[in-house]
């Protein structure tokens, strides 16, 4: 298999050549157009309660799409959002991810939400992360460009939870307030992730809590003439 990644960072997209025998799993909803030759299979990834795991706790679909080519073609797809995608090479590897940023991955990686507890819970990110393990090849997308940090060992990074998309297994994880309680509630902050190394995260430069706060008052509302 071969991909590119056309459009980025604003409005990236996925372009994947797939030779004869040769499959991808992808997001329901993420295919945006595919050649002559590709098969599609809709079912549950890890039967019926891994999907009911994957739609009410990792924040992804029920279902999974699995494009088959029985023949060489090409197969697109594309996040829901404006933005980037970013391709990760596992070697029996795991990285945690945002839920909603799984676009679609190659044989040989698995997709399971995982436990956060509570420093999950208070960031607002919801009580699971996405849990992605395997060797291949997964592609993930964010809201606004991709960038990438590299910590050392013992090096501590702080990012607001809106922006996190995805981190090493290797490296440390904990959710605190940006300040004392006036500083959470009214500096427009909030709770920030304390990522320590090492390891390699990736954020992305716009938040879809931030675009939300923004745009909900700008909405007529109900009585509005």
């Amino acid at each position: 298999m071969e991909y590119e990644i056309y459009h980025r960072p604003s409005y990236a997209l996925l372009n994947l050549q797939l030779t004869a025998g040769e499959n991808v799993s992808a997001e329901a909803g993420a295919m945006v157009s595919m050649s002559s030759g590709i098969e599609i299979e809709t079912s549950m990834r890890g039967g019926l309660f891994g999907g009911l795991r994957r739609k009410f706790l990792g924040g992804e679909s029920f279902f999974i799409n699995t494009f088959s080519a029985s023949q060489d073609g090409e197969v697109n797809f594309a996040p829901s959002l404006p933005g980037d995608i970013y391709a990760v090479e596992l070697n029996n590897e795991v990285i945690f991810a945002q839920s909603g940023s799984f676009i679609a991955s190659t044989a040989g990686i698995e997709v399971d939400s995982s436990w956060g507890g509570a420093k999950t819970f208070f960031s607002g990110e919801g009580l699971f992360l996405l849990k992605i393990s395997g060797s291949g090849t997964v592609f993930l997308s964010s809201y606004g460009a991709i960038h990438e940090i590299m910590l050392e060992a013992g090096q501590s990074y702080t990012v607001d939870t809106g922006h996190m998309v995805s981190f090493a297994e290797g490296v440390g994880y904990s959710v605190r307030r940006v300040g004392g309680l006036k500083s959470t509630f009214f500096s427009g902050e909030g709770l920030v992730v304390e990522l320590t190394g090492p390891g390699k995260i990736t954020i992305q430069s716009r938040s879809t809590d931030a675009f939300l706060a923004w745009l909900i008052p700008h909405l007529p509302s109900g009585d509005s003439g």
